[in-house]
């Protein structure tokens, strides 16, 4: 054999060995450029629906028509200026669509508060747009929030200060105070002939529905009580409205500690006379208590002269039917899962949904869309298979349902199928950007990991494609906590980042678990709402601790080189697990995370009251030990922390105070401070500045073998 020849050889050998390396290798930017849509809805009437989508931070409105639905850019926002849109809707001759630009509407506090992730001198505002579905000029019609449109499709309803302001949806007019009502207003209800509008008024201590009719007519206040009322709905013929009745504040100080039920019930009014009687009570139980998952009691009345809600009273979120008259109440999701993004058709005859449940075993970590009647016990899995949909909408003309899908692979795009079931299209396929690694990313694995206590925790595993040495491994923690992480993209975009990260790691070559830890949703209310949780005991760490010790047996990993990473509750998990197990977890990422829960929650008996807490003390150590800070003095890891100063969520003097403990400390220590960005990156730039540099740091840290 020649030189020559030899040298060929050995280059083809070393090109067929570094292909298939190289085939897993691409930039976070590349992962993390595909379009996210959210928002998606429809038209009342017709065949419209609308979305928006974010383009690498350019977020902008997107409409379709039937029967083709051909993706059409309705705004030209060309900033990544970190302006979200939220409030999208049609009006119901399909003429009109509306929006809300600015403000951070999944924060805890200031939602309504403009962003500023450019640090321009001059801030932005949270405004109410509206736009042609036939495309045009779009127009600001106020400063505002929590816009609805009249059925009679000429004027929008919103909040402002907490009052009830008025625009005509086409602009042609400033906007005007509608009416005021003493408190702070809001959960607008126009009846369904535009001729009144229901709202919630809280009074702080207790809250009352009211009806406006005019400028001359009193507010009509239902069946006011010392409660506090919500979520009122009008009946079909606009006579009567359906609304749920919490306690009002007040009452002895009661055990911080315990769990307790919290009660609610459904009542029914004449929207006129303003009396009211209960329709309904839910069960003094746990389980029985106020639902806390996605759109809480989901209340519609609906066809058939049927209300239809959701409850958690037999350990899953299903829903419910009864009759307005009363009598008993009929499970419509009798199953074993979780329902969530809950709308009502057009027509009022059909409940669509998305649920983790389907023929196959791992449904349970996937969604799919479902519908069943709001009558009868007769459900329906619409989108079976291996692939995600959530966040189902029926068009106006009952024949086409939307929503939105993905999988393991093709990030989340608009998608419509016939009502009457058929081949979904996914539309927009156009828009994923070339360099999307679509074809390079790993299917995750279903891993079950079982807790000290017994509790089965269900995680995703990713794993790289190439190399046989032992490889680095991650934890991944989710934030909420009531959240799921899925068999493919997520329908959140803040946890479809997360995803988008969890496979660019594994690119790299780190085996990443993403742990679906008690406190989140989809496995029952047991899981969901556990004994000791949280602030209460931290007992979720042990199924984080768990499923670390799983990944450590594993033959692929070098236990040594373990790390452990998470935002928001993700934080406070990696924190609390630096800081009780630095010999299992070798370095940490702590995105916004809490660290003194103390800061979060008040617990004082130094009132003048002369009746106490009667736990109060008890519960102060509680809080303090399921707090990071509590355990810094065993905290010997390496730790990045990354914050960003503008944090509505979490507050941003949790992570300053745990660096200056870490200081203290002498606790290997890097900072990334993102300075006018909130707790959900709203920078498409800044979100992969927070990536990159965890990424980064994790290869610094643990891609070299620990000698």
């Amino acid at each position: 054999m020649n030189k020559f020849t030899f040298l060929c050889l050995a280059i083809g050998f070393f090109l067929t060995q570094a292909i298939p390396l190289q085939a897993q290798t691409f930039s976070l930017e590349a992962v993390r450029s595909y379009p996210f849509p959210t928002e998606l809805t429809s038209s009342a009437k017709g065949s419209r629906i609308a979305w928006s989508f974010n383009e690498q931070g350019k977020r902008n409105v997107y409409v379709a028509e039937g029967p083709d639905f051909t993706p059409r850019k309705l705004t030209s926002y060309g900033e990544d200026d970190g302006q979200e849109i939220t409030s999208l809707a049609i009006s119901d001759d399909g003429q009109w669509v509306i929006y809300v630009r600015g403000g951070d509407h999944g924060s805890n506090w200031d939602d309504e508060q403009p962003v500023n992730v450019t640090s321009s001198p001059v801030p932005p505002k949270v405004q109410i747009w509206s736009i042609p579905f036939a495309g045009g000029e779009a127009k600001a019609l106020a400063e505002g929030e929590e816009p609805v449109i009249s059925p009679k499709s000429d004027r929008v309803a919103f909040v402002k200060g907490g009052q009830i302001w008025i625009a005509p949806i086409n602009g042609s007019s400033a906007a005007k105070s509608f009416f005021n009502a003493k408190g702070t207003n809001g959960s607008l209800e126009w009846s369904p002939d535009g001729s009144k509008l229901a709202f919630v008024c809280d009074r702080k201590d207790h809250a009352f529905v009211g009806v406006f009719t005019n400028e001359t007519t009193p507010i009509t206040w239902i069946a006011p009580s010392f409660s506090r009322d919500r979520s009122p709905r009008w009946s079909p013929d606009g006579k009567r409205i359906v609304f749920v009745r919490t306690p009002g504040a007040g009452g002895a100080p009661d055990s911080i500690l315990a769990r307790k039920h919290q009660p609610w019930s459904i009542w029914t009014a004449d929207a006129a006379s303003g009396t009211a009687s209960q329709l309904w009570q839910a069960p003094k139980t746990l389980a029985g208590s106020v639902p806390t998952t996605h759109g809480g009691f989901n209340l519609h009345w609906a066809a058939n002269d049927r209300i239809v809600y959701l409850s958690y009273q037999d350990g899953w979120p299903h829903l419910y039917s009864i009759a307005s008259t009363g009598g008993n109440p009929l499970l419509l999701t009798p199953t074993p899962f979780m329902a969530e993004h809950i709308t009502l058709s057009p027509d009022k005859k059909w409940l669509v949904f998305s649920g983790n449940t389907g023929p196959d075993k791992l449904d349970i970590d996937r969604r799919h869309v479902i519908r069943v009647p709001v009558d009868k016990a007769q459900m329906e899995v619409l989108t079976p298979g291996n692939g995600l949909e959530w966040t189902p909408v029926v068009t106006g003309d009952g024949s086409t349902l939307a929503m939105i899908s993905a999988t393991a692979q093709r990030p989340p795009l608009p998608t419509v199928m016939a009502f009457a079931k058929g081949t979904p299209k996914v539309l927009g396929q156009n828009l994923i950007p070339a360099n999307f690694p679509q074809n390079q990313l790993v299917v995750p694995k279903q891993v079950t990991v079982k807790a000290p206590d017994g509790m089965i925790v269900h995680a995703q595993l990713f794993e790289p494609a190439n190399g046989s040495a032992k490889k680095p491994a991650l934890i991944y923690v989710h934030g909420g906590p009531p959240r799921q992480m899925l068999l493919g993209w997520n329908y959140s975009d803040y946890y479809a980042n997360s995803y988008a990260l969890n496979q660019y790691l594994a690119s790299q070559g780190f085996v990443v678990l993403s742990v679906n830890y008690r406190l989140g949703i989809g496995y029952g209310y047991d899981f969901h709402q556990p004994a000791h949780g949280g602030a209460n005991g931290a007992s979720e760490y042990q199924d984080v601790r768990a499923a670390a010790v799983w990944l450590s047996e594993q033959p692929q990993v070098d236990a040594t080189r373990i790390g452990i990473y998470g935002g928001s509750y993700g934080g406070y998990l990696t924190a609390l697990a630096l800081a009780r197990d630095s010999k299992l977890f070798a370095a940490g990422v702590d995105i916004h995370g809490v660290h003194d829960w103390s800061q979060q929650r008040t617990i004082s008996n130094s009132s003048d009251r002369f009746e106490k807490i009667p736990d109060a003390e008890q519960a102060a150590k509680v809080v303090y030990e399921s707090s990071p800070i509590s355990s810094v003095s065993r905290w010997t890891s390496p730790v990045l922390i990354i914050h960003g100063d503008e944090d509505r969520n979490v507050r941003f003097s949790q992570s300053t105070d745990l660096v200056q403990r870490l200081e203290a400390k002498g606790v290997p220590m890097e900072t990334l401070v993102i300075v006018d960005d909130t707790h959900h990156w709203m920078k498409h730039t800044n979100a992969l500045k927070m990536g990159n540099a965890t990424a980064d740091y994790f290869k610094r840290k643990l891609m070299k073998p620990r000698q």
